[in-house]
């Protein structure tokens, strides 16, 4: 069979138009490759990304995030349940006063910034992960991340290993995410696709809640059983600076090396053909951003629990500022994910009744869960329209 090849004059014009800026000539009976309707299709979603950013500018945006930020961050220190002022709280932790330092410095702070680093973690890896997938619904539970550092944490509860001593809990969380991110890599192979990732991820998902809850059906210790359950639930409250010392670097770490994705997830926006042919490594990007994840939710994790819905929440109500551009969504994310927890932190407390407190996570669902139901209804009506 001859193949035809493009005119001399099309090649051309493909070759030294700019970016955003070619125009396709008249349709032609014969139908072109796929190859070739991916590359013309990527050119208005390039151009859409710049006339995005002149259409949005995100610095006001991050500037009102971060200041609301940092007045959550501020009203976290000073609200709690004692009785005692911002004033009398600076004035005694300052002066070196056992009540007031211990309050401030040693149960407030560690708690507000867990709440930060936390809330901005779970939605920047929210936003990674929902750009590497480029499914609007994923999240670091998707692959098992979180289910994998909930079952660590959960077997340390149950054997007892948790109450050897003090970092036993977190590191069980450690290890219980990277045996998850392992297991997917395997499932999935060397050069799968993203649906055969998805669906290592939802395997090692349910796998690891099924030994959760295999773990409760065999706890006979109720005080284990508790304390398995109050974790599952979600909550910042009674942590300490070592937990911070602990979770902090690792959280850091996976945050900056899923930063540094941003270009090549905006390259696969457009498509896996397109990217590759862009110069972006597929397979390298999914395994850091794997490892991104894994150092940062597994950390989270590992000191505050389950909590769900801020990595969903966040980088939706960020993508339309965003203009579509992951580049830009994951830093707005990761500022929306922290200004949220702090939120839901400061309502728990405000929500406390002189009985037992009401979990962060339990508060995060019944918030996001009409969310995520109205995500999918509005995805349905798009669908029928179309």
């Amino acid at each position: 069979m001859n193949m035809q090849k493009p005119a001399p004059a099309l090649t051309h014009a493909v070759d030294s138009a700019p970016m955003g800026s070619f125009a396709l000539p008249p349709p032609r009976a014969s139908r072109p490759s796929p190859g070739a309707a991916a590359e013309v299709n990527a050119e208005p979603l390039v151009h859409s990304f710049g006339e995005a950013s002149a259409a949005r500018p995100t610095w006001p945006v991050l500037l009102m995030l971060f200041l609301a930020m940092l007045a959550l961050a501020a009203g976290s220190l000073f609200v709690g349940y004692v009785d005692m002022g911002p004033a009398r709280l600076l004035q005694g932790a300052w002066a070196g006063d056992l009540v007031p330092s211990r309050i401030l410095v040693d149960i407030r702070l560690p708690r507000t910034v867990l709440c930060l680093a936390v809330g901005a973690t779970l939605g920047l890896t929210g936003a990674a992960m929902q750009g590497l997938l480029r499914n609007p619904l994923a999240e670091p539970g998707l692959l098992g991340i979180s289910s994998g550092a909930a079952l660590g944490a959960v077997a340390a509860l149950y054997t007892g290993v948790a109450n050897a001593f003090y970092l036993a809990l977190p590191l069980a969380g450690f290890a219980g995410t990277a045996a998850a991110c392992v297991f997917v890599f395997l499932l999935a192979g060397h050069h799968s696709s993203r649906t055969t990732l998805i669906l290592g991820g939802v395997a090692v998902s349910a796998l690891c809640g099924a030994l959760i809850s295999l773990i409760l059906n065999w706890s006979t210790n109720p005080m284990a059983m508790s304390e398995i359950v109050f974790w599952m639930m979600g909550s910042l409250a009674d942590r300490s600076n070592n937990d911070v010392i602990l979770a902090l670097p690792f959280m850091l770490a996976g945050c900056a090396l899923l930063l540094t994705c941003g270009t090549a997830l905006q390259a696969l926006a457009l498509g896996e053909e397109t990217a590759h042919s862009m110069g972006v490594d597929l397979r390298q990007l999914r395994i850091k951003i794997m490892i991104g994840c894994a150092l940062a939710v597994g950390a989270a994790v590992s000191v505050s629990g389950s909590i769900g819905f801020i990595g969903l929440v966040a980088p939706h109500l960020m993508r339309r500022t965003a203009g579509g551009d992951p580049a830009r969504l994951l830093p707005l994310s990761a500022l929306a994910g922290a200004t949220l927890l702090l939120l839901a932190d400061l309502g728990v407390r405000l929500l406390y009744n002189s009985g037992q407190e009401l979990k962060l996570g339990v508060l995060t669902s019944l918030v996001g869960a009409p969310f995520f139901i109205a995500l999918i209804l509005r995805s349905r009506k798009n669908a029928h329209d179309q």
